[in-house]
């Protein structure tokens, strides 16, 4: 019999995480720190798999966790799809879910316009808890984990950044800002980063549940911030991009907007060197990520309002005119590309052999290295 060592058992848990992790991606961005990067590659050529009507439009994005897609739309019912395609439940909320879920143990987790974040079952698709704001929630929850402690935090139009127990829905803190939070707040180990239309970047401790650091922006932040390390990098309103050092409290670099540049209302990807968002000017920009030098931008036929991810090698991601885009991460060159039939403002979910994209119109699109000729929900894409 084999001696297992500790060393061995170590690499085994980390194999075992690994594993998962890549046919997960059950948090909005992939990772809590919403970085939008994956270490596995997209197949060079995919191919659509199945399509999936929900019949009602929809600007969420999907997640991914045991083998079941969520997501939400306009109508406001929670879906709950195998990787087969076929639905497995529905949630009718009854408000508009334009907030990505998050899942947590158990539960799907979700905010709506009506002010309302639910908690339901991930198998059965029943209500556990609801906890309500005081207006409407557009960002997806996220969640954070000390110990044995743990919050699900999530921005509210009411000005408040929310913390509730993951068990039971209860409040355990928030924090007041000065103007609504559209985004989703970005964690790591021992913060939470956010920030929102008082052109505020904030730093809360989620044990303690107050604002430690504030860098101001003076400039409306519609999206969310991505962290690597003590960097933040975001866009703002106006089209000016930053990087912002957690640790020294200021910002050490940012791109100005040139003639034309709109918003941004994506949230960037960060690869090993390089940081990449979309625009409304209908291009997607590649900086450096240590100076913000330009390395490149691509530009489609629509504006770009969904997130991208990136791999090794390779960036994905929609644009509303109504195409998919993969290109090379070293040159920006595009390497393939999908016409959807429908404007895209969701950001992918990814796993080791397949990604999904939501277009606006409300069908949900599963891509992979090669089609699944024995499923019969792939002639529903002959529409496309």
């Amino acid at each position: 019999m084999m001696k297992i060592t500790g060393k061995f058992l170590l690499f085994l848990v980390a194999s075992l995480q690994i594993e998962a992790q890549s046919n997960d991606w059950p948090v909005f961005r992939g990772r809590n720190d919403l970085s939008g990067n994956t270490g596995f590659e997209f197949p060079a050529q995919p191919v659509l798999q199945w399509s999936l009507p929900t019949g009602s439009k929809t600007k969420s994005s999907p997640v991914i966790n045991n083998g079941m897609i969520f997501f939400g739309n306009d109508k406001g019912t929670l879906y709950a799809v195998g990787t087969d395609g076929r639905i497995k439940w529905k949630y009718e909320t009854g408000s508009q879910l334009e907030a990505p879920p998050l899942v947590y143990d158990n539960k799907v987790i979700a905010g709506s316009y009506d002010g309302v974040l639910r908690a339901v079952n991930k198998s059965t698709g029943k209500l556990l808890w609801s906890y309500s704001s005081e207006n409407q929630i557009v960002g997806s929850a996220n969640v954070w984990i000390s110990g044995k402690k743990a919050g699900i935090v999530f921005g509210s139009y009411d000005f408040y950044l929310h913390c509730v127990d993951p068990a039971s829905g209860k409040l355990m803190w928030k924090i007041e800002t000065d103007n609504y939070i559209n985004g989703t707040p970005a964690v790591t180990a021992d913060r939470i980063v956010f920030g929102g239309c008082d052109g505020i970047i904030r730093v809360a401790d989620p044990l303690a549940g107050k604002a430690k650091d504030n860098i101001n922006i003076g400039v409306y932040i519609a999206a969310s911030p991505a962290l690597s390390g003590d960097k933040a990098y975001f866009g703002d309103y106006d089209g000016t991009f930053y990087c912002a050092n957690l640790a020294t409290k200021k910002v050490e670099w940012k791109v100005p907007p040139e003639d034309g540049t709109g918003a941004f209302l994506a949230i960037p990807a960060i690869s090993k060197s390089a940081v990449l968002i979309g625009n409304e000017d209908k291009n997607l920009y590649c900086y450096n990520s240590a100076n913000g030098k330009l390395n490149w931008k691509y530009r489609t036929n629509g504006r770009i309002v969904g997130s991208a991810v990136v791999t090794p090698s390779r960036i994905l991601f929609g644009s509303m005119d109504g195409n998919i885009h993969m290109l090379g991460l070293a040159d920006g060159k595009r390497t393939w590309s999908f016409n959807a039939g429908a404007p895209v403002s969701s950001s992918p979910a990814v796993t080791i052999d397949s990604f999904y994209f939501l277009t606006e119109d409300g069908r949900l699109l599963s891509f992979g290295a090669k089609n699944r000729q024995n499923n019969p929900l792939c002639n529903s894409v002959t529409s496309l």
